[in-house]
């Protein structure tokens, strides 16, 4: 029987074109084929590029654990134009002449903080059991949901008046469209606005400075696993512990520690990631996932 691939953790500077999904698929058929567990934590959209996170091995159990930090984005917002898309799918429709600088850094301050956003409708959502951009190609109307998002900083990084376009950062929460912020911010301005590109810079501190391309992805090296999950608190585990962690004990709460009752723990040994354990009710910490 083939030897398990070793757990690991890649930084990957996604292009244009392809979705999440090839770039996994991509990634697989490299390292040996569908029986090699190849996962990521967070997708971009096809035109979309930057930083993704692709876990391999039994690393694809800690995505929860991922995919649920801020993002940042660099985006290219084209005003004075609209797309049923809200990129550069389209189609795309000329509105009028676009909105100045200063009119733009003034309404992006009102999409500061914790809001709700409608799902676009070009989305993957499924919303009665079908995905929305199926039921929207087939020319459908359906009332999109609703998220819960923060948007923690948006800001005007630069812009070009010969072609109507401004560049715009943004650090927000998981679930969070860039896509319908830019549709949102043309209604705003009263002169419309698309996504024209969109480059995700970080997940959480993991940068896309530190990525490969997908093809650079191999059966070892990768980020260290305890660096990827370095947002965590770490317990250090002696020899002792480590062996009952390996085995799925928990620690007890007289030598847990004190952790927030909410938040996982890295246990680590010998600077390596051992587990992810979760604390109980009476201050154990359980491992929920266990990487050896």
């Amino acid at each position: 029987m083939p030897a398990e691939v070793p757990a690991a953790l890649w930084l990957v500077d996604k292009p244009a074109g392809p979705t999440s999904h090839d770039v996994v698929a991509g990634v697989r058929r490299r390292l040996g084929g569908r029986r090699v567990k190849v996962g990521h934590a967070g997708t971009l959209d096809p035109f979309a590029t930057g930083l993704l996170v692709v876990l391999v091995g039994r690393a694809t159990r800690l995505a929860p654990y991922l995919s649920g930090l801020d993002k940042t984005y660099l985006a290219t917002l084209r005003l004075g134009a609209v797309s049923a898309t809200g990129d550069v799918e389209g189609p795309i429709l000329e509105k009028g002449p676009p909105a100045g600088g200063e009119a733009v850094e003034a309404a992006l301050s009102g999409f500061l903080g914790r809001q709700r956003q409608r799902v676009p409708q070009h989305a993957a959502v499924k919303v009665d059991g079908e995905r929305l951009y199926r039921r929207a190609r087939r020319g459908e109307s359906v009332e999109a949901p609703e998220r819960e998002i923060v948007i923690h900083d948006l800001r005007l990084v630069d812009g070009d008046d010969d072609r109507g376009t401004v560049r715009i950062l943004v650090r927000c929460s998981k679930g969070t469209y860039i896509r319908q912020l830019a549709m949102d911010l043309g209604e705003r301005l009263g002169c419309g606005a698309y996504c024209q590109a969109l480059r995700r810079t970080a997940i959480g501190e993991l940068s896309v400075e530190r990525a490969v391309p997908p093809e650079g992805v191999s059966a070892t090296g990768g980020l260290g696993l305890r660096a990827g999950l370095a947002h965590l608190p770490t317990r250090r585990l002696d020899d002792e512990e480590a062996a009952a962690v390996r085995h799925g004990r928990p620690l007890a709460p007289s030598a847990a520690g004190a952790f927030p009752s909410a938040s996982p723990v890295a246990l680590v040994a010998d600077d390596r990631l051992v587990a992810v354990a979760h604390p109980d009710d009476d201050g154990a910490l359980r491992p929920a996932v266990v990487l050896g």
